[in-house]
Order: C-alpha cells, then sequence, then structure tokens
C-alpha cells in the first residue's frame, strides 16, 4: 500500500515535470532567428529614422515600420513565430523604402539647385556685356 506522503511525492513530481513540458514547450515555441530577425528589423527601423531625422519624406513609412515592428514583438511575446517573422519583415522593407524615399527626395532638390544654378549661368552669359567708360 502507498501511503499519503508517497503519494504527494509523487503528485508533486507529476506536477514538477508538467510545468517544466509547459515551459520547454513555451520557451521552445520561438526559433532564435525569428528573435535575431526581429532585433535586426529594430536596428534597421532605428537606422531610418536616423537617416531621416526631421525629413516628411518617407515619414508615413517610416510610421509604418514602427507600427509593424510593434506588432510583431507583441506577436513574437505571444510565441507566434509565423506571424511575427511575417510583420518584422514588413517593417524591414518600410524601413528600407523610407529611407529609399528620403534619399530620392534630397537627390531631386540637389538636381533641381543645380539646374537652377545652370539657369542662372545661362542668363548671365546671355546679358548684354557692360560698356566700359
Amino acid at each position: 500500500m502507498i501511503s499519503s506522503n508517497e503519494q504527494w511525492r509523487g503528485i508533486a513530481s507529476r506536477v514538477t515535470t508538467l510545468g517544466a513540458v509547459v515551459c520547454l514547450a513555451a520557451c521552445s515555441g520561438i526559433q532564435p532567428a525569428t528573435k535575431e530577425r526581429v532585433a535586426q528589423t529594430e536596428a534597421a527601423v532605428q537606422q531610418a529614422q536616423g537617416t531621416l531625422g526631421n525629413s516628411e519624406s518617407g515619414a508615413i513609412e517610416l510610421q509604418r515600420a514602427r507600427e509593424y515592428l510593434a506588432a510583431a514583438k507583441k506577436e513574437l511575446d505571444g510565441g507566434k513565430e509565423g506571424p511575427a517573422l511575417r510583420l518584422a519583415n514588413e517593417s524591414q522593407l518600410q524601413a528600407e523604402l523610407a529611407v529609399a524615399k528620403s534619399q530620392s527626395a534630397a537627390a531631386r532638390k540637389a538636381a533641381d539647385d543645380m539646374m537652377a544654378g545652370i539657369e542662372t549661368l545661362r542668363k548671365e552669359t546671355l546679358r548684354e556685356p557692360a560698356t566700359q567708360r
């Protein structure tokens, strides 16, 4: 016959084992590569913010990148690897798009400035030369 003490030890052992299995299942549900991808995406979003500064070009895409990153972190915390990875990838793409739009706007402004300078020079060359006294 099993004593009451032995029964409690058996139950405690099973509960401990079950708790360990549940913890391992929850902890191992997310691959390290997915966690790394979310971390890389966070760095990319921060880098995009640094590149854009206060520029309006790409600001909407940067905001979307932040939103996707926040959602990816939430899914990661919830143990949902697939959605977390998808959202992290979308966040990365939005951050890259924000940087590209910002760089494109800067290049467009530089080209406009150059064209204005060329036009000024052209007008100067067409101007009547000043007569000497």
